[in-house]
């Protein structure tokens, strides 16, 4: 029984996986505070993404326990994509399968936001992951903003289409952790609608927005209501975007149908 359940605002409390995901990001949590988050908002958590290469940083049964946790609250996990760049540049894809394999992760994230990654390459990537019984999550975007300014939203499009028709079964909008001049947001963090707009035509089920500021994951959940997919949360946030997502705080308190 959920508290102030007479409200009629009682949280989404069990994950679907085609409606409201929200992707959490894991920047180097200790295992009393992974306990933390898994308990207190781990109903609320589909994936939890070890932030770029911080995987490699920590010893392995530390990965292996932690993994543990946020598996026994159904929570996806995976290491971030940066890392699967670097084993794509050194040429050690097969062995990048097997270690994430073996630490626990059951998901993986294929990108090429720091490095260059071919077509052939990213396709045969997404379709080993899924032959290898990983869930699969591409991200679109580039981490320098400079080169993901040279992105049309044209060329964003025909990425995301391409990554679902490889076998990618959702595909991130890249906005990194500050959420700002990259993907659809301009300098200040805020939405470029223009290019949101277009994105919207092509549907949003299969999307995760990145939307690391509180601002951001407003104006999506005002947009497309409360079942919109939003990543790169903090983990400090994970209960203050269900509460945006319920109508329980006031920027969408009588705005959440």
């Amino acid at each position: 029984m959920y508290a102030y359940e007479f409200l009629n605002k009682v949280p989404h409390t069990k994950k679907n996986p085609s409606t409201r995901l929200s992707m959490i990001l894991d920047k180097g949590l200790g295992l009393n505070a992974a306990t933390d988050l898994a308990q207190s908002a781990g109903t609320y958590i589909d994936f939890i993404k070890f932030g770029w290469g911080t995987a490699a940083t920590f010893e392995s049964d530390l990965i292996i326990q932690k993994n543990k946790i946020y598996h026994d609250s159904q929570i996806l996990t995976y290491p971030g994509g940066t890392l699967l760049e670097v084993a794509i540049q050194e040429k050690k894809l097969d062995q990048f399968f097997q270690e994430t394999a073996r630490l626990g992760f059951n998901a993986i994230e294929v990108s090429d936001g720091s490095t260059s990654v071919s077509k052939e390459i990213r396709d045969n990537v997404i379709f080993l992951a899924r032959e290898k019984g990983f869930f699969v999550i591409s991200e679109v975007g580039k981490k320098n903003p400079l080169l993901d300014h040279k992105l049309s939203i044209e060329t964003r499009v025909a990425q995301i289409q391409s990554d679902l028709t490889s076998g990618s079964n959702l595909v991130i909008i890249e906005a990194r952790e500050a959420g700002k001049n990259i993907g659809i947001y301009d300098k200040s963090g805020n939405i470029i609608s223009e290019e949101l707009d277009i994105l919207a035509e092509i549907g949003t089920s299969k999307l995760i927005f990145e939307a690391p500021l509180k601002k951001q994951q407003v104006d999506l959940i005002l947009k497309f209501g409360p079942q919109v997919n939003l990543g790169n949360i903090a983990s400090t946030d994970a209960i203050s975007l269900e509460t945006l997502r319920t109508g329980l705080r006031g920027d969408t308190v009588g705005k959440i149908k």
